[in-house]
């Protein structure tokens, strides 16, 4: 296998290692309080991960918003993943071809880098308005993590032609 798709492969791995966690540690703090005569009263204060999101999505009846999430997410990033690892060890270049131009179609569905644009914006709003506060969690930073590591190893695999780089090694 060519140094850059031990990279590539490395880089997944990693990516999953990320995302892991990403899914499951608290992602955001919200806070809202409410002032009156001097008294203040605490609204709201929420922490959650993204897979508790989806899930109190999905019990308070916004199924299709869940399902979307979910789908973006987590199930395309892994599939992403698992597919590029699959088409590394493939031997016939035809079904390497083919995952490869399966996974750069779904990649532009995965919208994990958009998910974590999203929530910046929350907590940046949050942070602007004087009765909010937001605090990003560790998971968030994960998340970030596998995003950022995820796009990077696709810049390293050669799934068309798996010896292309072996000289360059």
């Amino acid at each position: 296998m060519p140094t850059r798709n031990k990279i590539g492969l490395a880089l997944i791995l990693v990516s999953f290692g990320l995302l892991i966690p990403g899914l499951y540690l608290p992602l955001l703090n919200i806070n809202v309080t409410f002032s009156m005569m001097g008294m203040e009263m605490e609204i709201l204060d929420e922490t959650r991960s993204i897979l508790q999101t989806i899930e109190t999505l999905y019990r308070e009846g916004n199924a299709l918003v869940a399902g979307l999430i979910l789908l973006f997410s987590v199930v395309v990033p892994l599939a992403k993943g698992l597919s590029l690892i699959a088409a590394l060890f493939l031997k016939s270049p035809v079904a390497r071809r083919r995952i490869d131009s399966l996974v750069r179609a779904i990649s532009k569905w995965s919208m994990a880098d958009v998910f974590v644009v999203g929530i910046l914006v929350a907590f940046l709003s949050a942070k602007a308005m004087a009765n909010m506060s937001s605090t990003l969690h560790s998971g968030f930073y994960f998340f970030l993590g596998y995003c950022l590591v995820s796009i990077a190893s696709l810049y390293f695999l050669v799934i068309d032609d798996v010896n292309a780089d072996t000289n360059a090694s």
